[in-house]
């Protein structure tokens, strides 16, 4: 399964940059994390549940970071293994790309899964990944920048919101 897309975050590129590497802001964006630990370069380890068509498991893995080009680009690597229910992994390209205040990061994904889980039948898991990946770049977008509608609202009385990372981190 392959997936391009792109979304607008409303902070800038290092603030972004930031929240890429941060395992407490990527726990927060993985749909279903229970754990991560671990840092940019040594990689993290992450256990996440899930539920795919009938099949819910408990994947245990790692993710490193890779290829990576200071507030440009990176590559993210995955790989779970959820016990009798087979394993998954994939990975993301992402790229920053500064526009004004704001950050446009373009995603190119790829999952694959095996076991139990790649009975299920290419329909289901495609739909699945796809939702995956949605689900965690509208929570990386939501938790680094405030959403497009908030930003707006906050503009006309002067105060500009933000989302929990750029609070954080004080941006």
């Amino acid at each position: 399964m392959q997936l391009s897309d792109s979304r607008t975050i409303n902070a800038d590129v290092a603030t972004v940059w930031a929240a890429l590497l941060s395992p407490e802001v990527l726990k927060e964006c993985v749909p279903g994390c229970q754990e991560m630990t671990g840092s940019p370069s040594e990689g993290f380890e992450a256990v996440v549940v899930q539920k795919v068509g009938p099949v819910k498991a408990t994947f245990k893995g790692g993710v490193t970071l890779s290829e990576m080009v200071e507030l440009a680009s990176l590559k993210i690597s995955g790989e779970g293994k959820g016990g009798a229910a087979g394993f998954a992994k994939g990975g993301a390209d992402v790229r920053l790309e500064a526009d004004g205040d704001q950050t446009v990061l373009h995603y190119d994904v790829e999952a694959k899964v095996g076991g139990k889980l790649a009975q299920l039948g290419s329909r289901i898991i495609d739909g699945f990944a796809k939702k995956m990946a949605d689900q965690f770049f509208d929570n990386f977008q939501n938790a680094v920048g405030a959403p497009e509608a908030l930003v707006t609202a906050g503009a006309e009385d002067g105060e500009q919101k933000k989302g929990w990372f750029k609070r954080l981190s004080g941006g």
